[in-house]
C-alpha cells in the first residue's frame, strides 16, 4: 500500500526542480509541497535507518526551498520571468539570530509570532464559488460553515451549529486549495494559511522528532496536545473559528487529530462536466475558435486528468499560437493593420518572418492567431495524467472507512 510513496515523491521532485530551474516558481511550489507530503508518509513506514536519514536530509532541503519560493510568491515575485534560482537565492533573510526575539521577547514566541504573521492572508484570492468546477457537496458544506452563519445568523438556533473543522483530502491537483481560496474570497473574515513548516518547524530540532511515530519530542507532544485541545473547542470562544485543512495523504494523519474533523470530504478527480468547465475557465478570454462540442470532446479525451493537469494543458496550449508566430514564414495584413501568420496560399500572404517585421518597426503590429482545436490535440498527444490508479484506490479505501464524497 505504501510502496510507491518514495517513487511518487521523487517524480514530483524531478518536476519541481525542472520548473524551479526554469524560474517557474508558481508551478514549482505545489510540486515541492506534493513531494514533501509523499516523503513524509514514506518516512512513517521506512524501517532502514540509513534510508530514513537520507530522506530526512532531502526533506529538509526541499522544505527550505519551498519556503523560500513561497516567500518570493507572497511578495509578488514575477515567477516565470525570473532567472532560475537567482530571485530566490538572493532574497534577504529576515529571521533573527538564535537567541534574539526582538524587544526582549522570548525567542520561541518571536518565531511563533513571525510564523503567524506570514500566514495571514491579507488580500482576497479572487476565486468565486462558480469558479470551482463540480464538488457541489463540498461547496455546500463549506457554505453552511462559512457563509450562512454570517449572512443568516438566525438560522443557527437551538442545537443547530455550523461545522467547525473540515478535512479536504484527495489526490494532488484536484482543487482542495482552490476551494480554500474560494472560502477566503467569499467570507468577510481573517484567514491564516499554515503550511507544515510555518509553526511546528520553528520549535523542532529535527524532522524525525516532529513527524515519526514512536519518537516524538516533548515539543511535538505539546504542539499536538494543544492542537487537539483547541480543535475540541476547549479554551477561548471558538464560535467564529473554522479549521480548514487539506492533505494528499489523509491516512498518514494521527487518529486523534483525524477525529477532530467533523467533516472529512474526499475531493476526487474532476468528472466530465467539471473538466469541460475547467477548459473554459483556464482559457478565459484568450482568442480561440473552439465550439461547445470541442470543449466536450476535450473533456472526454482527458479522463483521469486532475484539475492541475487540465490547467497545465491549457497553459501549454496558450503558447501554441506564439510558437506558430515565431516559426511562420508568411504573414498577411488585416484591415486594421495587424500582421497575422498564415500559409503561403492565404490571400494577401507576404513571405516574411516575425523578426523581419520587427526589424521594420512593426513588432507591436504582430498578432498571434486564435487558439484552435488542433492546438489542444497537439498538446494532449504528449501529456499524460499525473495521478496513478493505485493512488486513487488508496483514497477510495480511506473514504469508505472515514470520509464522504465531495
Amino acid at each position: 500500500m505504501y510502496s510507491n510513496f518514495k517513487e511518487q515523491a521523487i517524480e514530483y521532485v524531478k518536476q519541481a526542480v525542472q520548473e524551479d530551474n526554469a524560474g517557474n516558481y508558481a508551478k514549482a511550489f505545489p510540486l515541492y509541497m506534493n513531494a514533501l507530503e509523499y516523503f513524509k508518509t514514506h518516512l512513517k513506514y521506512e524501517k532502514n535507518p540509513k534510508i530514513k536519514e537520507a530522506i530526512t536530509q532531502k526533506f529538509t532541503e526541499y522544505l527550505r526551498r519551498a519556503e523560500e519560493i513561497r516567500a518570493v510568491l507572497d511578495d509578488g515575485g514575477p515567477g516565470p520571468a525570473s532567472n532560475g534560482d537567482a530571485a530566490v537565492a538572493t532574497k534577504p533573510k529576515t529571521k533573527p539570530k538564535d537567541g534574539e526575539g526582538g524587544d526582549g521577547e522570548d525567542p520561541e514566541q518571536a518565531k511563533l509570532r513571525a510564523g503567524l504573521n506570514s500566514a495571514i492572508i491579507r488580500e482576497k484570492p479572487d476565486v468565486k464559488w462558480n469558479d470551482v468546477a463540480g464538488l457541489e457537496s463540498a461547496k455546500q458544506a463549506l457554505q453552511e460553515a462559512v457563509i450562512l452563519p454570517v449572512k443568516f445568523p438566525q438560522f443557527f438556533t437551538g442545537k443547530r451549529r455550523p461545522w467547525r473543522a473540515f478535512l479536504l483530502y484527495g489526490p494532488p491537483g484536484t482543487g482542495k486549495s482552490y476551494l480554500a481560496k474560494a472560502v477566503a474570497t467569499e467570507a468577510d473574515s481573517t484567514f491564516f494559511r499554515l503550511l507544515d513548516g510555518t509553526i511546528c518547524f520553528a520549535w523542532q530540532e529535527s524532522f524525525e522528532e516532529n513527524m515519526t511515530e514512536g519518537n516524538e519530542s516533548e515539543a511535538s507532544r505539546r504542539i499536538k496536545t494543544e492542537l487537539l485541545v483547541q480543535m475540541q473547542g476547549v479554551g477561548n470562544n471558538d464560535q467564529k473559528v473554522l479549521v480548514l485543512a487539506a492533505t494528499n495523504t489523509p491516512y498518514a494523519l494521527d487518529q486523534a487529530i483525524r477525529r477532530r474533523f467533523d467533516k472529512r470530504i474526499y475531493i476526487p478527480l474532476p468528472d466530465l462536466k467539471a473538466r469541460q468547465h475547467m477548459f473554459k475557465v483556464h482559457l478565459g478570454d484568450t482568442p480561440h475558435n473552439l465550439t461547445e462540442a470541442d470543449f466536450e470532446s476535450l473533456a472526454r479525451k482527458t479522463d483521469g486528468f486532475s484539475g492541475s493537469d487540465v490547467s497545465v494543458c491549457v497553459k501549454d496550449v496558450l503558447f501554441e499560437p506564439v510558437r506558430k508566430t515565431q516559426d511562420a514564414m508568411f504573414f498577411f495584413k488585416t484591415p486594421d493593420g495587424m500582421w497575422v501568420p498564415c500559409g503561403p496560399k492565404q490571400q494577401g500572404a507576404v513571405q516574411i518572418t516575425m523578426q523581419e517585421l520587427a526589424g521594420k518597426g512593426l513588432a507591436s503590429k504582430i498578432l498571434p492567431p486564435p487558439i484552435t482545436r488542433t492546438d489542444f490535440d497537439k498538446v494532449l498527444a504528449r501529456q499524460r495524467p499525473t495521478v496513478s490508479k493505485s493512488d486513487l484506490e488508496i483514497h477510495e479505501r480511506f473514504t469508505k472507512e472515514f470520509g464522504e464524497e465531495g
